[in-house]
């Protein structure tokens, strides 16, 4: 694990890595180690191996870049699971000597183990950052259908056993969700991974009444009720992991299909660089956030990554001088400093009502989960006119198509005009892996693409480099690790100002946004795939084209 913020800032100053300067800003914003690391990489100030090597450096041992040479399940296989685990080590290489070890936890590494496994070996050490070494403790993971069977064959404990099994497999693996999904004669488990679903193992249906049960326990929902949709929260300790999951249970025509959302304690101190907001749409957003008053919307389809990104801007606003209040449905993560409040159907606490408490609670900023009616809408609209900064989220395919859709929930057109401004529009697209990324040459890369017919020559030059992922243990095979936003911002300068008062359609705000160089998701898009950040296809993937590119 990391040594403590002040061993950190004593290397990495000592050696020249940062200054004090750089040092004292990492240490304003930080909570511990990881976070201090966090900004100081997040911003520039230093790279992952220029980190590992400083770090190398105070141990007085080398260092193991395990993202550029990862460990190979050959290899990881020469110490036990369980003494490599216990102890945070990766077998490297050895000869008719010496064996080599990578480890994160110098201190805390027991010789008497290791000579026990190599008895006429001398062992020298290593050192890696801690993310590499949990990524290749990855390697010793067993399937979970051989998990399920030696649980199974335990006899006792079935069902909790078999839930706590599966929930840590997912947060392994950065599961963003868990679906139990039961068939004729067995039920799928599978783990939404990077937006993309894959089979993680199946289970006997014998058991799924007991682990229903369990979940339904857990989650303080009716064990009786089997014909109702219901939803609930379970928290989880693992070690020192606490993870938050939201349960939906609905009723279908072969049983009862459980789906949990899994979601951290806090959520991550996200900057916009961070959620993928390019330097021009970044100043557009500060410049905005920083407005008294007024209405910033996120606007995309469901799983668009639109909460992540209003959280970004609360990040940005919340400070002791200003009270920030929330109604959520579901409240997600928990914002220190943030008064949040979970819509309640059962009790009356709606979007609508809530948001009429919480304008009578002083309130600087409001931030509401969705605007899903017109009276939310309306209430919201007028506590932007009445001197708060309102955030929310609004389903609509597109930037453009945000206004027209007020107008037809009812909201008068000038009450938008004085209070929309900004539409933040968004979609997620996988990031290459990074640890076994390669540069493919352009003609290649866009040669797949002209068989469905899309043109996209135009938008790269003969010479352009882009990047794939071959697939490596890190991203499980895939070629992708982690995802990143396409962004569109609709600006509402004073002549969309003037335009939106005489009801324009999508296309005339399209035109006028074009006029004032606003840039499109696709667009953007390409400029990630030029940054090296994901791919071609993931673009096209979640953006159309323009138009004019088919045939």
């Amino acid at each position: 694990m990391y040594p403590s913020v002040q061993e950190l800032k004593s290397t990495l100053i000592k050696e020249s890595y940062i200054t004090e300067a750089d040092s004292r800003r990492a240490e304003e914003v930080a909570r511990d180690s990881a976070s201090y690391i966090d900004f100081l990489i997040r911003e520039g100030i230093i790279t992952k191996t220029l980190l590992g090597q400083a770090l190398a450096e105070m141990y007085g041992v080398p260092f193991a870049d395990l993202a550029q040479r990862p460990a190979s399940k050959q290899n990881v296989g020469k110490i036990p699971g369980a003494v490599a685990n216990d102890n945070r080590i990766i077998f490297l290489k050895d000869d008719s000597k010496t064996v080599t070890i990578a480890t994160d936890s110098l201190k805390n590494v027991n010789l008497d183990a290791l000579r026990q496994i190599f008895p006429k070996k001398s062992i020298q050490f290593y050192y890696s950052l801690p993310e590499y070494i949990t990524e290749a403790l990855t390697l010793y993971e067993s399937p979970l259908e051989t998990k399920f069977s030696q649980i199974i064959s335990g006899g006792t404990r079935v069902a909790p056993e078999l839930v706590d099994e599966i929930v840590k497999d997912a947060v392994t693996y950065r599961a963003s969700d868990i679906h139990f999904e039961p068939r004729a004669d067995r039920i799928v488990v599978r783990f939404r991974v990077d937006g993309e679903l894959r089979q993680a193992g199946e289970l006997p249906k014998n058991l799924y009444e007991n682990i229903l049960n369990r979940i339904k326990v857990e989650s303080s929902m009716r064990i009786d009720e089997h014909f109702s949709p219901q939803d609930g929260a379970i928290q989880k300790t693992f070690g020192q992991n606490v993870v938050d999951l939201r349960v939906s249970l609905v009723p279908t025509v072969q049983g009862e299909k459980v789906v949990l959302r899994v979601l951290g304690s806090y959520v991550q101190t996200y900057t916009f660089a961070d959620i993928g907001l390019s330097e021009a749409h970044s100043q557009d957003l500060s410049r905005h956030v920083n407005k008294p008053f007024g209405m910033i919307l996120a606007v995309g389809p469901t799983g668009s990554g639109k909460t992540t990104t209003l959280y970004s801007l609360v990040k940005v606003l919340n400070r002791p001088n200003v009270n920030i209040t929330s109604i959520e449905d579901p409240v997600e993560y928990k914002i220190t400093g943030v008064n949040q409040i979970q819509v309640r159907e059962a009790s009356n606490v709606t979007f609508a009502r809530g948001l009429r408490s919480i304008v009578r609670q002083d309130p600087n900023v409001i931030l509401v989960g969705e605007i899903r009616d017109n009276e939310t809408a309306e209430i919201a609209v007028n506590a932007a006119l009445t001197g708060h900064l309102l955030l929310s989220t609004f389903h609509s395919n597109d930037a453009a198509t945000t206004v027209p859709r007020m107008i037809d929930m009812g909201i008068e057109p000038f009450l938008i005009a004085s209070t929309l401004e900004v539409v933040i529009a968004q979609r997620l697209v996988r990031k290459v892996c990074s640890n076994c990324r390669y540069s493919v040459p352009i003609a290649q890369a866009l040669r797949p693409l002209k068989q469905t017919g899309v043109a996209l020559a135009k938008f790269f030059s003969s010479g352009d480099t882009v990047y794939a992922g071959k697939g490596c243990n890190v991203c499980n095979n895939t070629g992708y690790n982690g995802r990143t936003a396409l962004f569109e911002l609709l600006n509402i300068t004073p002549e969309m100002q003037d335009l939106i008062l005489k009801r324009p359609s999508t296309r005339e705000i399209e035109t006028l946004a074009r006029k004032q160089n606003n840039a499109t998701m696709f667009e953007d898009g390409i400029q990630k795939v030029k940054n090296g950040q994901t791919t071609i296809s993931e673009v096209v993937r979640v953006v159309e084209p323009p138009a004019n590119n088919h045939g």
